[in-house]
């Protein structure tokens, strides 16, 4: 685990930091030893519960109500901050796609809000998270967040003499993270004794929590302004990562009976196959040992070219599932 010197005694806003992510993040930056951490969300309940389970490190960390609608109180809650994260987004692509304009509320006014009130407090640096879900966006989710992408990224051209640097980073879904297949799959076990999967062959870009945090935090330490770093992520079949969960999930509750996977169809908007980047972004991207790093579309160097002549997803090899179960087990995911 690296050690980035940058956060101790400097004060942290985390956005949207009841989540998954949230969480594992305050866990990885009180390592870090910042002189206090603000937890910015909506939700009394998740912060009530983090306090309990966060409580040996009270004097570090603030609880703060607010909703990335409301400029004013993102404002406050950006006084004297350092670096900011921002998690917080309407993500599930159904809830999405039936509320379009509440995603545009949340997940693009939102994060304007979050660009005008760091600027407004000369914060350090201001890392936005994104997800591959951008690229050819087919959904309302992965629309509203490729715009919040292009805000970002506008921001580090249009902040005048401000000293704020903004940056994004873009990976795939999260293993275990709230909402995500792990825990429906081992309820739907537990519950019903089969699985339900939009489709076994769908491919996924995944990660645990523990790499996720890892990337945003090399990211973040290497952002100079306006750049969208993209996180190296290993594929995954659902239909694979199905059975490995059937597998721990039996051998751990003592189940003996067989447990079905029913194919349902993709939902509205839902890809067979996501993308980290697109083609336009291949040809400028730089790579880097874990990660590629897309620089600002206003600070392009004209003689990048060609990271991928060509992209298949024919090309994308699944990880074995022997790799999943190794993963699940180590991060205590089920």
């Amino acid at each position: 685990m690296h050690n980035y010197g940058q956060y101790k005694d400097k004060k942290i806003l985390i956005i949207g930091g009841t989540g998954t992510i949230g969480y594992h993040l305050i866990h990885r930056l009180l390592t870090e030893q910042p002189e206090v951490i603000r937890i910015y969300s909506r939700d009394e309940h998740k912060q009530y519960e983090m306090g309990i389970e966060f409580r040996e490190f009270s004097k570090r960390l603030r609880f703060l109500i607010g909703d990335v609608r409301d400029q004013r109180r993102l404002s406050r809650a950006m006084e004297g901050v350092d670096y900011v994260f921002h998690l917080a987004a309407m993500k599930h692509v159904p809830s999405c796609e039936y509320n379009p304009f509440e995603a545009v509320q949340t997940n693009v006014l939102g994060t304007q809000n979050v660009i005008q009130a760091a600027l407004e407090n000369n914060v350090t640096k201001v890392l936005f998270t994104s997800t591959d879900k951008a690229i050819s966006p087919t959904n309302t989710y992965g629309a509203t967040k490729l715009t919040a992408e292009r805000l970002i990224s506008a921001a580090e051209n249009q902040k005048g003499s401000k000293v704020t640097v903004f940056s994004s980073v873009r990976f795939g879904n999260v293993m275990g993270s709230r909402g995500s297949v792990i825990p429906l799959f081992k309820k739907q076990i537990l519950e019903d004794g089969s699985i339900t999967v939009t489709d076994t062959n769908m491919l996924r870009y995944m990660m645990t929590p523990s790499q996720a945090i890892e990337l945003i935090l090399e990211a973040n330490d290497r952002a100079q302004g306006g750049e969208v770093f993209v996180l190296k992520m290993p594929v995954i079949k659902i239909g694979d990562l199905a059975e490995v969960i059937i597998e721990i999930v039996k051998e751990r509750y003592q189940i003996n009976s067989e447990v079905r996977i029913h194919n349902i169809g993709l939902r509205p908007g839902e890809k067979r196959y996501e993308e980290l980047m697109t083609f336009e972004e291949k040809l400028i991207a730089e790579e880097e040992l874990n990660m590629y790093i897309i620089p600002s579309v206003y600070q392009v160097n004209p003689s990048l070219n060609t990271l991928f002549p060509t992209d298949s997803h024919a090309n994308l090899n699944p990880i074995h599932k022997s790799l999943i179960r190794d993963w699940i087990m180590q991060e205590n995911l089920i």
